[in-house]
């Protein structure tokens, strides 16, 4: 099959494209014939060397840990899903962006998603659930989102919505009008945060969340007051400042995956897909996302 690989960090254009042997289930896996994949931000923090101190490549490596196809292969002891069924979930670290791919967590695809929708929903979908779950944000309460217009912001607010908190998004003024239609009340990033959060939540904020790495720990512990209620995912430093990090899936995503898919089907859950590339365009697709300026997700559709 055909496949993405670069045998060493650099800039986009060291991303290949290879003939491989196609993975194969094993127990408790499915394969799946990829129809989209996501693009992430881990993607190319981790081809351009940025990680390297600590989540080392061992090289060749692929690209991808999200994808969206058709299932044509059921490992040993799986149940749930059958050869044919429309999936998304998430693949063997670092290898969605192929032809065909091996998941790990799936759930199945609701009437009405597209390919482009839920391959890039998993990753998302299981960052979000797992990170509001972190910092017990409850009904009733305020949270914070420092960099909520991006993927997993996206789903932040929603999810958080659905579960009756009130959010605060900081973004770049042209994506304030996004926030608003996903429910959340909008603010800059600008110097003055803590000033202009006094405004907004005169009740006060319980919980933040960092999901750009900004370097914004200390001024939203000193908003929310307590350090174990702000959390990163893009800031290995937080912990320094009394905050927590965490980089790591939970223990049973599949929840997330089929909660997200639940609450697609009723509607009340959506992902706004910036742009869809084609799989020979990957490089740019990454490009795009090392700006910090996406709206949504970006996608790859294979061809």
């Amino acid at each position: 099959m055909k496949a993405v690989q670069y045998s060493e960090y650099g800039t986009p254009d060291i991303l290949r494209f290879v003939e491989i042997d196609a993975p194969h289930a094993g127990p408790g896996q499915i394969r799946i014939t990829v129809k989209a994949a996501g693009v992430n931000p881990l993607d190319w923090k981790l081809r351009s060397g940025l990680y390297r101190d600590f989540m080392p490549i061992a090289f060749p490596s692929g690209v991808g840990a999200e994808a969206a196809g058709i299932v044509d292969e059921v490992g040993d002891g799986v149940s749930d899903v059958s050869i044919g069924d429309a999936v998304f979930g998430l693949a063997v670290w670092r290898t969605a962006m192929a032809e065909q791919a091996v998941l790990t967590r799936w759930a199945r695809m609701p009437d009405g998603m597209s390919f482009e929708v839920a391959g890039a929903l998993p990753i998302i979908a299981e960052s979000a659930t797992r990170i509001l779950d972190l910092v017990s944000i409850e009904s009733g309460e305020t949270l914070l989102v420092a960099g909520a217009a991006g993927g997993v912001g996206t789903a932040v607010i929603q999810l958080a919505r659905h579960r009756g908190v009130t959010v605060i998004g900081t973004a770049s003024a042209p994506k304030h009008g996004y926030l608003r239609e996903l429910g959340a009340i909008p603010t800059t990033y600008e110097p003055g945060l803590s000033a202009r959060i006094r405004e907004l939540a005169p009740q006060g904020v319980d919980a933040a969340l960092d999901l750009a790495g900004a370097g914004n720990i200390p001024e939203l512990v000193e908003i929310v007051g307590n350090g174990l209620r702000v959390l990163s995912i893009a800031d290995i430093d937080a912990p320094k400042y009394g905050a927590l990090v965490t980089t790591s899936q939970g223990e049973h995503p599949e929840i997330a995956l089929a909660n997200v898919a639940r609450l697609y089907a009723e509607g009340t859950f959506r992902l706004p897909i910036e742009r869809t590339f084609p799989f020979e365009r990957i490089a740019e697709a990454q490009e795009r996302s090392s700006t910090g300026r996406v709206a949504g997700k970006l996608v790859i559709a294979m061809t």
